[in-house]
């Protein structure tokens, strides 16, 4: 996918929704500790290095085999203070106010998709607006675009709409627009497509790009799995690039050059764009050939049915936003100045704000499609780290510096792993499986859980057979010495309880839990019970007995 050039490392446009994330393509992931099975050790390799203090295991690391020949290492005066890496000129500073409407505007696009689901056009709303007026201005919008704007009733309850219920809304996405539209007006442009369809990103997701319909679609451009797929979009446990604002951008101008390939309509590509070529082409049957959009919207989706109009009030309110008081926070710049570098080792989110002093909701911004909190290193398949300007630099001038010391780290912590490993397998025994056994009950008698026992022995089931091992991590007992319980025999039971009567709330695990050394597989052998239900009053024998 063609992504965009940008001159001097600079970004238009490029500001993402409050939400951080990490990438890496799936045929190479590498998991450090995905050798250790037992979550309790797992635990322990995390309390023994938490994740703010693993950056402070070593403040200072000194490369021997440095070809440029000199040492280089990082430093800090104090385990309290931070690192203070140097740097050459740096460029813009970064506008925090910025920042803050990013992540304030993350849960706009809630708003925005139940108005565009449940979008009403028949009710009358009261605004100042004649209807004059609007056709004036509906007419000239339609000369300069090549959407076809006619004013009708709809229409107009829609922008009267946005101009009342929805003006706080509107007033907030022309804050936002600021970020992104300088991006997708260049794609556009270079795609040939109408450079108003930016405003089909209000109508998607609210700028937002991390937002998620109820069915699944992603990103600025709302694409569903197979969609984003189809346009060759990584999406996978690690990376989503439908959240990535410059590749989604290209994949929604290729998507709707081709949707207007079959159409020569713009409307009708929106239709598609929105519910699929299909419902488009059944709405054309159903209306008799009709190819005008709103002689066939009757025939569409709900959705979809709401979803042109809303387009096409969103663009009217931002070409008439001034007459319409509306007003939206600007700044001298308004584009986030950003550069990109390769990573050359793994490395995560919490060592870049720690080294190069920037803060971790910064880096989700700029890096939205990542969804874990580690940029993995893959050969051959660079994985890109956007950071301001700014702070570019700093990381740059100490790159080799700081994968260093993130090695150095790496190492630390797989040493640890190892010899915490090791103490576990020492402390682990190995239990055959007899006759009445079940999982439950063997994770009562080891004080673990069921989750672990199947986790350490990869069971995917709940189902065991007589005679199968078991590898068990005891959280009560450590070392082989841990003997399981002798099987229950009906000495366990008084001679005053060789019968339960059932009563309302029991159950045979509740039942089984009242009487020492009597199981749920015993109650069952003994009463002929082959489920779980229980009948009230109901007696039950306590043992082998007759009673």
């Amino acid at each position: 996918m063609k992504q965009l050039t940008f001159s001097s490392g600079y970004l238009l446009g490029l500001l993402f929704c409050p939400f951080f994330v990490l990438a890496q393509d799936n045929e190479s992931t590498q998991v450090v500790v995905d050798s250790i099975n037992s979550e309790a050790v797992i635990n322990r390799v995390n309390e023994a290095l938490p994740v703010k203090d693993t950056i402070r295991a070593q403040n200072t690391i000194n490369i021997t085999n440095n070809p440029l020949g000199k040492e280089l290492s990082l430093f800090k005066p104090t385990e309290s203070s931070t690192y203070d890496l140097k740097d050459h000129a740096l460029a813009a500073k970064f506008d925090s106010l910025w920042m803050k409407e990013l992540v304030d505007a993350a849960p706009l696009f809630n708003e925005m998709y139940q108005e565009v689901l449940e979008l009403d056009t028949t009710s009358t709303v009261v605004y100042d607006l004649h209807t004059d007026t609007l056709k004036l201005r509906l007419a000239r919008l339609n000369e300069r675009t090549p959407f076809n704007i006619e004013y009708n009733a709809s229409l107009e309850n829609v922008i009267k709409s946005f101009l009342t219920r929805k003006r706080g809304l509107m007033e907030r996405m022309l804050t936002l627009s600021q970020f992104y539209f300088p991006l997708f007006e260049q794609e556009f442009d270079n795609k040939n497509i109408p450079l108003e369809m930016k405003y089909l990103s209000i109508v998607e997701s609210a700028l937002n790009p991390k937002a998620r319909s109820r069915v699944g679609a992603t990103g600025l451009w709302q694409f569903m799995y197979g969609t984003g797929k189809e346009m060759k979009l990584t999406i996978n446990s690690y990376v989503d690039e439908r959240s990535d604002p410059i590749k989604s951008t290209a994949a929604a101008a290729n998507y709707l050059n081709r949707l207007y390939r079959i159409y020569d309509d713009w409307d009708l590509a929106l239709a598609a764009y929105n519910s699929g070529p299909g419902n488009v082409n059944k709405a054309i049957r159903r209306s008799g050939g009709q190819k005008n959009y709103w002689n066939i919207r009757r025939n569409l989706p709900r959705e979809t049915a709401g979803y042109v109009p809303a387009f096409q009030a969103t663009m009217y309110i931002f070409e008439y936003a001034e007459e319409h008081g509306l007003k939206s926070k600007k700044v001298d710049r308004a584009y986030f100045e950003t550069d990109t570098v390769h990573v050359k080792s793994l490395i995560t989110f919490d060592q870049i704000s720690e080294l190069a002093a920037i803060d971790k909701d910064e880096l989700k911004i700029l890096n939205p499609h990542y969804k874990l909190e580690v940029i993995p290193y893959v050969e051959g398949k660079p994985n890109a780290l956007r950071l301001p300007v700014r702070k570019m630099g700093k990381f740059v001038a100490n790159e080799e510096a700081i994968y260093a010391h993130v090695q150095n780290e790496l190492k630390e912590k797989e040493e640890i792993v190892a010899e915490i490993q090791k103490q576990a397998e020492q402390n682990s025994i190995r239990y055959r499986v007899k006759d009445g056994d079940f999982l439950g009950k063997i994770a009562e008698r080891y004080g673990v859980r069921v989750s672990q026992l199947k986790q350490w022995n990869g069971l995917r089931s709940n189902n065991l057979r007589i005679g199968q091992r078991l590898t068990i991590y005891p959280r009560k007992n450590s070392g082989t010495s841990v003997k399981p319980r002798e099987t229950p025999t009906r000495t366990a039971v008084t001679s005053t309880s060789k019968v339960h009567e059932v009563k309302s709330g029991d159950s045979l695990w509740t039942i089984s839990r009242k009487y020492p050394g009597v199981t749920i597989e015993n109650l069952r052998k003994w009463n002929g019970i082959s489920g779980n239900n229980l009948k009230l009053g109901t007696k039950l024998k306590l043992c082998d007995c007759s009673s």
